[in-house]
C-alpha cells in the first residue's frame, strides 16, 4: 500500500492539472453533499435540543387556519392540563407575540425587543435550564405579580456586554421596571423552533388567571408524555378528556378541541418533502461527478496504456493493477472531500446566519461529526464508483494491441463504455432542463413512497421535476395578486407610550401620529393597523344580524383594526362603500369594512352595505375591500373584517404603514429618518432603525420556497454544466482518437462538411437516445409529483418541448 501511495502521489503530482480538475469537480460534488445533508441533519434527522425530544408533544386547537383556531383558552388548557393521565405535564406560551412587542428605555438608545410571555413551568417541561440566575416564582407567575424577565443570552451579549450582574438588576420595558432573574443559553433558541425569522429577546411569565382567559385563544400547548405512552394513546384520552369538558362547560361552546402532533413533526414536517427532493437532488449531482471522473480517468487510461502493458509483462496481476489504479481515484477523493468539507463549513455558516430566513432551526445547521463522518463515506464511495469502471477495463486490456502505435484498437477502445456514459450525461441534462422549465409545489400535499423507479433515473427525474416546480412555483407565487402593494410601502411600531391613560389621550396620539406623518414631504398616505399581512392574525366569529348557521359552520372572520388610510397607504382597493374616517369613534355608530369574500359568503347576491353584524352589538357595514392574502402567499384570504381603530380600544400593538409619493426621490425606507423625527416629540422612547419595508414581510413569506428554489436551481445549474462538460470531453476524445481515419477519408475525397455531419450525427444518435430516457423518466416523475403542481399539468407540452 505504501509503495502504490508513492506512486500514485509521483503520478498525480506529473499530472497537476487533471488532478486539480479531479479535485475541484470531487470537492464541489462532495461539498454540496455534506452541506444538504447538514440540513437534512438539523431539520430531520438529529434529535430537538431538549430532554428526551421524542416524548414532546404539540397539542393545537381544531378550527380555522388562523392562530385563533390553532391556540387554545387558559380555561381549557387549566381542564386538560388537571383531567389527562397520559403526560408528565403541559406547558404553555403566548401565541400572539411579535417583533416590537417590548421597548427597552433608560439604558442607552431606545430599543423594541421581541419577547414572549411562558408559563412558569415552559422550561421545566422541555427540561432546559438557564445559563444565569433562576427561572420564574410564583409570585412572578400571578396576575399583576412582580414584574420580571429572563433575557436571552444573544442579548445579553449583545446589550449588556454579558454583564453577569445584571441578573438581580431591574430594566425599564414599557416605561416599567423589571427585575432580570435570569439569563437563557443561547442552545435554547425559542424563535428558531418555535417562530422562524422572529427575533427573540426576552422571556416573561404569562399568568393563567381568570384575567387572561377572558382574552379568547391565545395559547400555544406542549405536552411531556409519560414513559411508555404513544401519541396516539394520548390522542384517544384527549378526545375522551375533551368530549368530557365540553359537557361540563357548554358556555365554551363546542368549537375547540386538541389535536396530537410529535414536536419533531410540528417543527420540521412541512419541510421533509422538500428536504428529501432537496437531497435527491444532490445525489444526481454525484452520479454526475463520478460520471465525469469515470470519463477523465479513461481518458487518461488512453495515455498510459503502453504502462500498463509494460506492468503487465514484468508480472503485475490483474488484482496488482485494479488495486493501484483504486489507490489512485481513492486519494483523489480524499483531497476532493478535504476541499468540500471546507465549502459545506463555509456554505452552511452562510445558511445560519442568511436574514429574513423563516425556517426552523437553521441557527443550528452544522458541519457536526455525523457529516464529517458522512463525508468520509461520501469520499470513500464516490472514489471506487468512479475508479472502477476504468481500472477493470485497463485491467483487460490486449498487451500485444496495446504495444503497438497504430493498431485500431488503440485508436478507438472501449467506445461503447463512454457512449453509454454520453447517454447517460444526456438522459441527466434532458431532466435537469425539464426541472428548469416546469412549474411549482405546495410541499404539504405529496404522495411519498412513488419517488423511486430506477435509482439512477429517477434521482434525476427528481432533480428535474423537483428544481423546475418550486422555480416556476417560486415565480407563480410572486405574480399572485396579494391584495396589496409592497413597493414603496414601509412600516414602523408605534405603540403609545405608557403614560397616555385613557382611550382619549390614546385616539389623540394616534391622530397626531397620522397628522405629522402625512405632513412629511414624499409621504404619499399613512395609516395604522393592529396586524400587518403575512404576520400574526387572530380570528373570532361575528355573525351576520338575522342569520342562522348549521353547527359547526358558524362564520369565524380574521379581525383587523385599523385606521382611515390605510387602505389607501397599502393599495388595497375599495370595492364599494366608504372607507373609514375621523368620524368613526367612539361615541358614533359602530361600522365595519368586510372584503369580497365575507360579502359573498355572508350576503350571497345582496349588496352587503348597510347590513349589520353582530359582535356582540350591531355593527353597520360601511363598505367592501379586495381581498388580501393575510395568512401566506399560496393561501386565499379567507373572511376578513376591518374594524375603526378609534372604535376598538384595543391598542396592544399598533403599526402605521408609510407609502412614498410616486417617482418623489425618497423611497419609503429613505423615509424612515424624517418619520422617527416627526413621531419623537409624541414618543421619546420611540426606537431607531425599526422602519421595516413591506417587501421584507413578503421576503420572509416566500423566503422557505427560495430556500429550496436557490439550491435545487444551483444543483441544476452544476449538474447541466458538469453533463455538458462531460459530454463534450467524451466527443471531443473520441474524435482525436479518429484522427487518421478523418484524415484518410479527407484523402479518398470526403468534404470537411461531411466530416463535421458525421461526427454531429454520432453525437446526436447518443444525444437522442438520452432525451428519450430523460422525457420518460421526467413524464413518469410528473404523473408521481401531480399532487405538488402549482398552476402547470404534470405533462405540460411547453415544459417538455423546451426540454427537448
Amino acid at each position: 500500500m505504501g509503495h502504490d501511495l508513492r506512486y500514485t502521489f509521483r503520478t498525480l503530482r506529473r499530472d497537476a492539472g487533471f488532478a486539480l480538475i479531479a479535485i475541484l469537480i470531487l470537492g464541489v460534488g462532495i461539498g454540496s453533499n455534506t452541506a444538504i445533508f447538514s440540513v437534512l441533519n438539523t431539520l430531520l434527522i438529529r434529535s430537538l435540543p431538549f430532554r428526551d425530544p421524542g416524548k414532546l408533544v404539540w397539542i393545537t386547537n381544531r378550527g380555522t387556519d388562523g392562530m385563533s383556531g390553532a391556540t387554545s383558552r387558559v380555561s381549557n388548557f387549566n381542564d386538560m392540563r388537571k383531567a389527562n393521565r397520559s403526560f408528565e405535564d403541559l406547558a404553555s406560551y403566548m401565541a400572539f407575540f411579535g417583533e416590537g412587542d417590548k421597548s427597552l428605555t433608560g439604558n442607552g438608545e431606545p430599543e423594541r425587543l421581541g419577547s414572549v410571555q411562558v408559563s412558569q413551568n415552559f422550561f421545566d417541561v422541555l427540561g432546559v435550564r438557564p445559563k444565569l440566575g433562576r427561572l420564574f416564582n410564583d409570585d412572578e407567575c400571578k396576575w399583576r405579580g412582580s414584574a420580571a424577565v429572563l433575557l436571552g443570552e444573544n442579548f445579553w451579549e449583545r446589550r449588556f456586554h454579558s454583564d453577569p450582574k445584571m441578573v438581580g438588576q431591574k430594566i425599564i420595558l414599557n416605561d416599567v421596571p423589571v427585575l432580570v432573574v435570569g439569563v437563557m443559553s443561547r442552545e435554547f433558541d425559542f424563535a428558531s423552533i418555535f417562530s422562524p425569522s422572529s427575533r427573540i429577546d426576552l422571556y416573561e411569565p404569562f399568568p393563567l388567571t381568570q384575567e387572561t382567559d377572558r382574552w379568547g385563544n391565545t395559547l400555544s400547548i406542549i405536552g411531556r408524555l409519560k414513559p411508555g405512552v404513544s401519541v396516539e394513546s394520548a390522542q384517544a384520552e384527549m378526545n375522551v378528556v375533551v368530549s368530557a369538558l365540553h359537557k361540563e362547560h357548554p358556555e365554551r361552546g363546542d368549537s375547540w378541541g386538541a389535536k396530537l402532533t410529535g414536536l419533531q413533526e410540528q417543527v420540521s414536517g412541512r419541510l421533509r418533502k422538500a428536504l428529501i427532493v432537496l437531497g435527491v437532488a444532490v445525489g444526481v449531482v454525484m452520479l454526475i461527478v463520478c460520471a465525469n471522473l469515470s470519463n477523465l480517468l479513461l481518458a487518461r487510461a488512453a495515455g498510459r496504456r503502453k504502462e500498463i502493458a509494460v506492468r503487465v509483462a514484468l508480472g503485475a496481476s490483474r488484482g496488482r493493477l485494479i488495486r493501484q489504479m483504486l489507490t489512485e481515484s481513492l486519494v483523489l477523493s480524499l483531497f476532493g472531500a478535504a476541499l468540500g468539507l471546507v465549502l459545506a463549513v463555509v456554505a452552511t455558516r452562510a445558511f445560519a446566519a442568511a436574514p429574513n430566513l423563516s425556517l426552523p432551526l437553521m441557527r443550528y445547521i452544522t458541519v457536526d461529526k455525523t457529516a464529517m463522518a458522512f463525508t468520509l463515506l461520501t469520499a470513500v464511495l464516490t472514489g471506487l464508483v468512479f475508479g472502477i469502471v476504468p481500472a477493470v477495463q485497463q485491467s483487460r486490456g490486449d498487451l500485444n494491441e496495446s504495444l503497438k502505435d497504430s493498431s485500431r484498437g488503440s485508436s478507438e477502445g472501449r467506445s461503447w463504455i463512454r457512449s453509454l456514459l454520453v447517454v447517460s450525461e444526456v438522459a441527466m441534462a434532458c431532466v435537469l432542463l425539464v426541472a428548469a422549465a416546469t412549474s411549482n409545489a405546495d410541499a404539504g400535499k405529496s404522495r411519498t413512497g412513488k419517488l423511486v423507479v430506477a435509482l439512477q433515473m429517477a434521482l434525476c427525474v427528481v432533480l428535474l421535476v423537483g428544481a423546475g416546480l418550486l422555480i416556476r412555483s417560486f415565480v407563480r407565487v410572486l405574480e399572485v395578486d396579494m391584495g396589496f402593494q409592497p413597493l414603496r410601502a414601509a412600516t414602523l411600531r408605534v405603540d403609545p407610550p405608557r403614560s397616555y391613560k385613557g382611550a382619549d389621550q390614546v385616539i389623540g396620539y394616534f391622530n397626531e401620529v397620522l397628522r405629522r406623518t402625512r405632513e412629511i414631504p414624499g409621504v404619499d398616505s399613512a395609516g395604522l393597523t393592529d396586524a400587518l399581512p403575512l404576520g400574526r392574525n387572530r380570528s373570532w366569529s361575528v355573525p351576520a344580524k338575522g342569520q342562522t348557521y348549521p353547527p359547526g359552520q358558524f362564520p369565524d372572520e380574521f379581525i383587523r383594526i385599523i385606521s382611515d388610510g390605510y387602505f389607501q397607504a397599502m393599495r388595497i382597493p375599495m370595492r364599494a362603500g366608504r372607507d373609514f374616517t375621523e368620524h368613526d369613534r367612539v361615541g358614533a355608530p359602530l361600522v365595519a369594512i368586510v372584503n369580497e369574500s365575507m360579502a359573498k359568503r355572508m350576503w350571497p347576491g345582496e349588496d352587503p352595505i348597510g347590513k349589520e353584524l353582530l359582535n356582540p352589538k350591531p355593527v353597520t357595514v360601511v363598505g367592501v375591500v379586495a381581498d388580501v392574502r393575510h395568512l401566506a402567499l399560496e393561501k386565499d384570504s379567507g373572511l376578513e373584517l376591518y374594524f375603526p381603530i378609534r372604535q376598538t380600544g384595543d391598542f396592544s400593538s399598533v403599526d402605521i404603514v408609510v407609502r412614498a409619493k410616486t417617482g418623489h426621490s425618497e423611497t419609503a425606507a429613505a423615509l424612515a429618518g424624517a418619520v422617527r423625527a416627526a413621531l419623537l416629540p409624541l414618543n421619546p422612547g420611540l426606537p431607531a432603525n425599526e422602519f421595516q419595508p413591506l417587501e421584507t414581510r413578503v421576503d420572509k413569506a416566500v423566503s422557505p420556497r427560495r430556500f429550496i428554489v436557490l439550491l435545487l436551481g444551483g444543483f441544476a445549474a452544476m449538474a447541466l454544466i458538469l453533463a455538458s462538460l462531460g459530454i463534450y470531453g467524451v466527443i471531443s476524445y473520441s474524435v482525436s482518437q479518429r484522427t487518421q481515419e478523418i484524415g484518410i477519408r479527407m484523402a479518398l475525397g470526403a468534404s470537411a462538411q461531411h466530416v463535421r455531419l458525421g461526427v454531429l450525427r454520432q453525437a446526436m444518435i447518443l444525444a437522442l437516445a438520452g432525451v428519450l430516457i430523460g422525457a420518460l423518466g421526467a413524464w413518469i416523475a410528473g404523473r408521481m409529483l401531480g399532487s405538488l403542481l402549482y398552476g402547470v399539468s404534470s405533462s405540460d407540452p411547453l415544459t417538455f418541448g423546451g426540454m427537448v
